[in-house]
């Protein structure tokens, strides 16, 4: 029995109060200072990788140089807000047109390059980023690290109740998602999953490749930033070494492909199974040594993604009745 269009979109709806219901409820439901924190995170980084699905799985563009725009959300803000006394939410902002600036300058160079060369490409671009900053912050007299005085306030981004920050990261998480949902129910995102699955029938076919790339870039650099600003308004206090992590652009790719790379749900649940795992084996194995976690981690992420290369949503999808009928047909 196939699905109609009404039955598609009241799938739509429910999906869309279950992420609401979660984003909402789950902080009021929570009362532990450590499982609000690591909520937190999942939804922040669950944003965050919606945010990298945009260009690497609907565009099937595979960045690993987003941590320049993550490092850019992070500095602006908290340059702003430290120096001048300027609010983050304006600091957030600032952040956003310099990444979409910086995407922008580096679209025509870095779309001209396909498969492994675009992702080296995108991760010397998080480099130069990097280094750039070490250099200026000489010049300027910027210190290495920046912390972030604790003052609570709505205005300040900063909250004296974790609650308060799991909420800022559910709407996060939530607006990102509607964003997703809304790029693959337009002519974009189909026009992204088209060049995705074959850029040269794509562009036979007359799609203008560059314009549909740059708007997934512009998106994704630009819902990037945010996090970043997020993220820094929660640990108050940054440094080049952190905000700049290559690793911070591996574990968002990571996320995406565990959960099922160019979809809507998947980033969000490759979060939710990541974070928390990460979380628990470091808390059980680290008495066993330093980096013990690590090779466990390690193991079961690369034992999940043998046993599901199309992600948790792939096994979904192989699980629905009317897939298990085609299958038997």
């Amino acid at each position: 029995m196939k699905c109609t269009w009404l039955d598609w979109h009241r799938l739509d709806f429910v999906g869309a109060g279950i992420l609401l219901l979660i984003a909402v409820g789950l902080p009021l439901a929570m009362e532990d200072r450590f499982f609000l924190n690591l909520l937190f995170l999942v939804f922040l980084y669950a944003g965050l990788a919606s945010a990298w699905n945009l260009l690497g799985g609907y565009a099937g563009q595979f960045s690993l140089g987003h941590t320049a725009f993550f490092g850019i959300g992070a500095y602006s803000s908290t340059i702003l807000y430290t120096f001048s006394g300027v609010s983050p939410w304006l600091g957030l902002c600032v952040g956003v047109v310099l990444s979409l600036t910086l995407a922008f300058l580096i679209s025509y160079p870095v779309f001209r390059l396909r498969g492994v060369f675009f992702a080296m490409a995108t991760i010397a671009m998080g480099e130069t980023v990097r280094i750039v900053l070490l250099w200026s912050r000489e010049k300027v007299g910027l210190p290495y690290g920046i912390s972030i005085n604790f003052e609570p306030g709505f205005l300040n981004m900063i909250f004296s109740n974790t609650r308060g920050y799991a909420w800022l990261g559910g709407a996060f998480m939530l607006l990102t998602t509607a964003i997703c949902y809304l790029m693959t129910r337009s002519r974009a995102g189909f026009y992204l999953k088209a060049l995705r699955d074959n850029e040269d029938a794509a562009q036979a076919v007359g799609i203008d490749l560059r314009r549909y790339k740059l708007t997934a870039f512009l998106l994704s650099a630009g819902l990037t930033s945010v996090g970043g600003t997020l993220m820094a308004q929660y640990v108050l206090y940054i440094e080049p070494a952190t905000v700049f992590n290559i690793t911070i652009s591996i574990d968002l790719a990571l996320m995406t492909i565990l959960g099922g790379i160019g979809t809507i749900f998947g980033p969000l649940i490759g979060a939710a199974i990541t974070l928390p795992l990460q979380e628990f084996l470091k808390d059980w194995l680290g008495p066993f040594g330093a980096g013990a976690h690590l090779v466990v981690y390690a193991l079961i992420l690369i034992g999940i993604v043998m046993l599901l290369p199309e992600g948790v949503m792939g096994l979904l999808r192989k699980l629905r009745p009317e897939s298990r009928g085609q299958r038997h047909a």
